[in-house]
């Protein structure tokens, strides 16, 4: 792996699935300790239940030890410039892991920071949840390559990641979105550069999830978008998972949330509690995605 993982473009294919492959050994059997004595700084400008509790378990279990940075104890690029936060906690820290609102603000940490740096979540992609994702998809199905994953709601940093982890593992990716929430365009020529992705945009719901093997949902409106709810409940207006939808996928398909989820918008409490849905088997694999993802940044 390279020095840092900010994208999921840091990956090669053979590295996405040897990620995939480690984690689930490490999730099967007790791990060793490869990581005693090293310290992870967790920096927060958002806050997040999965993502905290994962990486501090993990790395207790790897026998190193985490710290939570809040956003107002380091004050990325307000109370000192990010250049200087960086080179500071590389003399303390042997790893960082940033959850931060903008992409700019991980890139810049890992541009001046000595020791590596985890994308915890960006306003532009969400690596580590893509990596749990496909561990959850291989986990499930027993394969990537030839997968469809038909997501259905905003083109976000979820959505983003995960189509490039697709485009990665030979899996096609569907997404269907309102007209003005597609992935950015950037997204998209990247998943060509890294992969040769079997990829359909679409504005039907009903198109994108026929007979797929996973068909996965992410909350409209996210973290700081709060002031656009109103506009976004409209928009998405159709886009919400339903019984009916469900029933267009296989028969053996699995449901698939990041979690936290918006109960009544784009997803039914009901259906996230079917036979199908594997969401919190989905969270428990940040765990294991992560712990493999520490444990490779350390050797590189």
């Amino acid at each position: 792996m390279n020095k840092d993982f900010l994208s999921i473009a840091d990956l090669n294919s053979n590295e996405i699935q040897h990620l995939i492959k480690f984690a689930l050994e490490m999730k099967r059997k007790e791990s060793p300790f490869p990581l005693r004595g090293k310290i992870l700084g967790m920096i927060f400008e958002k806050p997040s239940l999965r993502t905290r509790v994962s990486f501090e378990v993990g790395m207790e279990q790897l026998g190193g030890h985490a710290i939570y940075i809040s956003k107002d104890e380091i004050g990325l690029g307000k109370r000192e410039p990010i250049s200087d936060a960086a080179r500071v906690l590389s003399r303390y820290l042997n790893l960082i892991m940033a959850r931060t609102y903008s992409h700019s603000s991980v890139e810049a940490l890992a541009q001046y920071a000595t020791v590596p740096v985890i994308n915890g979540l960006s306003d532009l992609e969400h690596p580590c949840q893509a990596v749990a994702d496909m561990l959850t998809i291989y986990e499930k199905k027993g394969k990537l390559e030839g997968t469809t994953v038909a997501y259905l709601g905003d083109g976000n940093n979820v959505a983003a990641s995960l189509y490039l982890a697709c485009a990665l593992s030979g899996a096609e990716f569907r997404i269907a979105c309102p007209q003005g929430y597609e992935m950015p365009e950037s997204i998209m020529q990247t998943g060509k550069e890294i992969g040769s992705p079997q990829i359909m945009v679409t504005q039907n719901p009903e198109e994108a999830v026929e007979n797929a093997d996973v068909l996965y949902t992410d909350v409209w409106t996210s973290m700081g978008q709060e002031a656009e709810k109103e506009q976004r409940l409209n928009d998405f207006k159709g886009f919400q998972i339903t019984a009916d939808l469900l029933a267009k996928v296989k028969a053996n398909a699995i449901l698939m949330h990041p979690m936290p989820v918006h109960y009544g918008e784009e997803l039914s409490q009901e259906l996230a509690k079917s036979p199908q849905s594997v969401l919190i088997d989905q969270a428990e694999n940040r765990l294991h995605a992560q712990k493999a993802i520490m444990v490779e940044l350390m050797k590189a």
